[in-house]
């Protein structure tokens, strides 16, 4: 463990947070990074061309084939498997480059392949699929080595999105289940991007709906209908994941994992924590290691 999860930030020097690039290079020269839990501050789009890793997110493992493509939201705690030798690419790219204008958040904000509430996206590339993904790829790659000019972040960005327009569509064409887009998502949708910058310091529903500007039973009706949870499920959810991360991922003692999570007492944290898990902190953190 670490004394804190490790974040990454788009490098300086990278033009428009937006690149692509080449899987086994990046793991060659950042294998010890890689291979520990760390989060970034932008989304990557995994492209296995080569191998079979387990790779982990959020204490999720997902089985990876080869000539596959994950999807992984910002912020989401992954490690790379260290063991099995990975070729391939991966674009990533910022919320400063993709949200220009309201619209291309709020698609951004409804793409299942990182809002996906259930489950982390991961497509295999099967029949004419591969060559698709190839195209844009090439396309990116292309563009980028060009001379920047005025219309260069536009290019790119109308490249990206409809690689995740395909992608989306091949998603919902493989998923047993799915979920329909409308009012009730864009409202589970708006809450968790609230819930996600201030779980730590705000845990009633109410003042959540008071941003959103919606009733409590409104908002309860859609996370019901969206995630089969209420509202309050969300936040203990969510505050249960960060404190499981802190506690898997790092050497902070429990009672500084409960005043980074905004609890006055840190006897208050271990109830809370063992409510909800069974178990205590200590309990968890012993049994992860």
């Amino acid at each position: 463990m670490t004394s804190t999860i490790k974040k990454y930030w788009f490098k300086t020097g990278v033009l428009h947070e937006f690149e692509v690039v080449n899987l086994k290079e990046l793991y060659t020269k950042s294998f010890n990074e890689l291979i520990v839990p760390h989060r970034t501050e932008f989304y990557q789009i995994i492209w296995f061309k080569k191998g079979s890793p387990k790779h982990m997110v959020d204490f999720n493992p997902v089985d990876i084939k080869p000539n596959s493509i994950l999807f992984v939201d910002k912020n989401s705690v992954q490690c790379f498997d260290s063991s099995e030798p990975i070729e391939g690419e991966v674009l990533m790219f910022s919320d400063n480059f993709f949200c220009k204008t309201e619209v291309d958040t709020k698609f951004l904000r409804s793409c299942m392949l990182f809002n996906d509430l259930h489950a982390v996206s991961n497509i295999e590339m099967t029949g004419g699929l591969s060559k698709t993904f190839n195209s844009f790829f090439q396309l990116i790659k292309t563009e980028l080595k060009t001379n920047a000019d005025s219309f260069q972040s536009d290019i790119l960005r109308n490249y990206l999105q409809n690689l995740l327009l395909v992608a989306e569509r091949t998603r919902l064409n493989i998923k047993t289940t799915t979920i329909n887009k409308g009012p009730d998502l864009e409202y589970v949708i708006k809450f968790r991007d609230l819930l996600d910058r201030q779980f730590h310091v705000l845990k009633s529903v109410s003042k959540y709906c008071l941003q959103l500007r919606v009733t409590e039973k409104r908002l309860n009706a859609a996370t019901l209908k969206i995630m089969a949870i209420t509202p309050k499920q969300m936040i203990d959810s969510r505050i249960i994941l960060e404190a499981k991360r802190l506690l898997a991922h790092t050497t902070d003692s429990v009672k500084e994992i409960a005043y980074t999570l905004g609890f006055e007492e840190p006897t208050n944290f271990v109830k809370y924590f063992k409510k909800h898990q069974k178990v205590t902190p200590l309990e968890f953190r012993n049994r992860f290691k």
